[in-house]
Parts: C-alpha cells; structure tokens; sequence
C-alpha cells in the first residue's frame, strides 16, 4: 500500500511538471511596436518585398474591411509562439472593432516556427483546421526551400482567399512533407512501441524511471512528427502514466523497483490554450480597432 501511494505521488509529481511551465511561466519578450502591416524586425524581407506586401494586404482591407497583419520576429523565447502571438494579437487590436475580424501571421525565424492567430469575427471562415492547412500545405514547403517571401506570400494569398469565402484547393500530398502529415496513422505504431519499449525501459531502470523515459520518448516523436510542443506534452503524460500503470501486475519480466537514484532533466515549456495575462506598450501610426482573440489558429514547423 505504501508502494502505491509512493508511485501516485510521483504520477502527480510528473503531471506537475508537465503543466506547471505553463502558469510559472513569468518573463516576457517586451511587445513590438505596430508600425504597419508588415513587420520584419529580422530584415528577412527585402524593402520591396515588403512594400508589394503591404499593398496586397491594405487592398484587402479597403475591399473586405478584414484585417491581416505579418510580424517577423527572430525568436519568441522565452515565450511559445502560441502566448506569444495572443499577446501581440490582443494588444496590437487587430480587426475592426466589435466585428474582430483581424489575424496575424507570425514567424519566429530562428524558432523554425510559425502561426496564424484569429480574430474571433473570423473563426467562422479561419478555422483551426484551414489554418493548419495553410501553414502546412502552402507555407511550410516553401520555408523549407529557404524562400520565406514566397511562403508568406503565398499564405496571405489563402488567407485573403478563405476570408473571400472561397475554399481552400484540395491539398497536394507530393507537395506535403511526410513530417507534415496527419500522424493518426502512426498511432498503433506509437501504441505498441510504448507498451514493449515500457517493458524493456522498467527492466532496466525502474517502474518509475522507466516510465518516465517513454513518456519523454513518445512526447519527443510526437514532437518531432511536427505537432505542437501541446499534444506532445499531452502524449508525454499519456504514455508515462500508461507505462506506469502497466507495471503494477508485477511479474518476472522486470523488477519493481527503481534501480537508480535520483530524477534526471525535467520538462521544456510547455503550449497550448489560449492565455489571457500580460500586457505590453504598443504604438506607431498603423494601428487596428478590434483585438478580441480567442485562442484561435494553428501553429506549425519547418
């Protein structure tokens, strides 16, 4: 009984830890000041560049009333780009105000990251799974070729188009990369390897110890198979307690007890959900009059 009450708390210690960064999280990268549509502030962009995006998106503006804003920032850290982006979505007043039809797209260069935030008055037509399609579909590829211009460009082009209210093309699987696909196939695979890996990890370190090494191993394949730092936290804390409680029928196959001393590392930042504190000075002459964000959007990778 005293064995089970141990291997509880550190389930509840290991939930911690998964969560915690998220609400402990208190430094902030100071807002950048809204000074048009169009923000690069890592000179990713050419001046020309720049201006012919400018015009697509202030021509959208004056025909649809919707507003799109880019920002170009080298690294969101030590935020995740999904409070990070909230933040500067909410304070910046995108959209027209009380219809909050405004959306950010916002790169983290060196972050390797990306995300389209949404204004609630555009969640209907913007939703999560168009974004991620967009990012996934249009973006991404071409991040991945180095040619950043061309991605965004191309991502405001869908973006526009979906705020149109015309639909997004049927996606070109030889034009996706195999990390940017659906991973729902890979999760028998991801099944089985969790329950035998858990054997052979408990065998050689522990019940507990054993079982915290598969959840790090799943979160991080889940990770790296291009979800958000969020669902491969979550498959983290599934697969550690799903190793953990298989162990508790004992057996000869490997021993009950830890076999090393001690915890090693711990867990990154964790994402996900929408965040509501924190608050930064804007200002420059482009301003927007909505900024009544939800959440809404899609991250990705490349």
């Amino acid at each position: 009984m005293r064995r089970l009450r141990n291997l509880l708390a550190l389930a509840w210690l290991v939930l911690g830890l998964a969560v915690a960064p998220v609400f402990a999280q208190t430094q902030q990268q100071p807002l950048p000041k809204l000074t048009g549509r169009v923000n690069d502030l890592t000179g990713t962009l050419t001046a020309e560049q720049q201006a012919t995006l400018e015009d697509k998106l202030a021509a959208f503006e004056a025909r649809k009333g919707s507003q799109i804003v880019v920002l170009v920032v080298a690294t969101t850290d030590p935020e995740d780009i999904v409070n990070y982006s909230y933040r500067v979505a909410h304070n910046w007043k995108l959209g027209r105000a009380k219809i909050n039809d405004g959306a950010l797209l916002i790169v983290a260069k060196n972050d390797r990251e990306l995300r389209i935030e949404v204004g609630r008055g555009l969640e209907g037509a913007l939703t999560d799974l168009t974004a991620h399609r967009i990012i996934s579909d249009t973006i991404v590829p071409l991040f991945r070729q180095g040619d950043f211009y061309g991605g965004i460009n191309a991502g405001l082009d869908q973006m526009i188009r979906i705020a149109d209210g015309e639909p997004l093309p049927p996606p070109d699987l030889e034009w996706q990369g195999a990390s940017e696909k659906n991973i729902s196939h890979l999760v028998p695979f991801l099944f089985v390897a969790v329950f035998f890996g858990s054997v052979v990890l408990r065998s050689m370190f522990g019940r507990g110890l054993g079982a915290l090494i598969a959840g790090v191993v799943s979160g991080g394949l889940v990770y790296f198979a291009g979800q958000s730092l969020f669902v491969a936290l979550v498959a983290a804390v599934l697969a550690f307690l799903f190793a953990l409680i298989s162990g508790f029928s004992g057996g000869g196959m490997w021993s009950s007890y830890p076999r090393t001393g001690g915890w090693g590392g711990g867990f990154g930042s964790g994402s996900g959900g929408s965040w509501r504190g924190g608050s930064g000075s804007v200002g420059g002459g482009f301003r927007g009059g909505g900024g009544n964000f939800n959440g809404g959007g899609a991250s990705g990778r490349w």
